[in-house]
């Protein structure tokens, strides 16, 4: 019976994948590993908020809003794409017709929405302001003091964002992976990057732990 259960949620998960269902199931996941992606700050849930552990390595570029209101996302975990939406999204006729919103229905792009080795937990405002900007390796004497003692820049000029050196391989894995299973074309310099950030940056326990923990349910 309980195989059987288990078949059924199987089944019903990924006839139909979400990217909603993947964040319910990421935050059990992470539940033994809750620390944002760029920041490695330590969160909590409390019910249905989030709470930031900040021990003063994260600054908010924007603590208010232009409203003069307090910034939410400073406070907020959000699941983001590491390869952005609109990367593999562009591939498919419905973006050209419409972007993400038409893209909706299409089974394709659902998958590639809700895949779950795509998603890492992020503070909002580090979501938001990295929005879909590709990755790009920081040049010498380059400062990092957008969001305090946080290790991470992003160039709204020229739309790239700039990661610390832990987590280069785990965004080159990442790409690699969307790129070979979604046959999403990256630019040759592009590849280039991942292939020498993942050697950089060598895959660690985390990682592996977190990969077959999604394996169970995306296989």
């Amino acid at each position: 019976m309980k195989i059987l259960i288990g078949l059924c949620v199987f089944v019903v998960l990924y006839a139909q994948p979400s990217f909603s269902k993947s964040k319910k199931i990421l935050k059990e996941i992470y539940s033994k590993h809750q620390k944002t992606f760029y920041c490695n700050i330590p969160y909590i849930y409390k019910g249905n908020q989030t709470i930031l552990q900040n021990d003063g390595s994260y600054t908010p570029r924007n603590p208010t809003t232009g409203k003069g209101k307090s910034n939410v996302r400073t406070q907020r975990i959000e699941w983001e794409h590491i390869m952005p939406a609109e990367n593999f999204g562009r591939h498919l006729p419905c973006w050209r017709e419409g972007g993400r919103k038409a893209c909706k229905p299409d089974l394709t792009f659902a998958k590639m929405e809700a895949d779950m080795h795509n998603l890492v937990p992020s503070i909002g405002e580090l979501n938001a302001d990295r929005s879909n900007f590709r990755y790009a390796q920081e040049e010498k004497n380059m400062k990092f003091d957008q969001y305090g003692k946080c290790r991470f820049y992003v160039d709204f000029k020229n739309k790239r964002a700039y990661p610390r050196d832990e987590i280069k391989g785990d965004i080159a894995r990442a790409y690699l992976y969307m790129s070979k299973t979604y046959h999403i074309n990256l630019s040759k310099y592009e590849k280039r990057l991942m292939q020498v950030w993942d050697k950089l940056d060598p895959i660690g326990e985390w990682e592996i732990e977190k990969d077959k923990l999604i394996e169970k349910y995306q296989k």
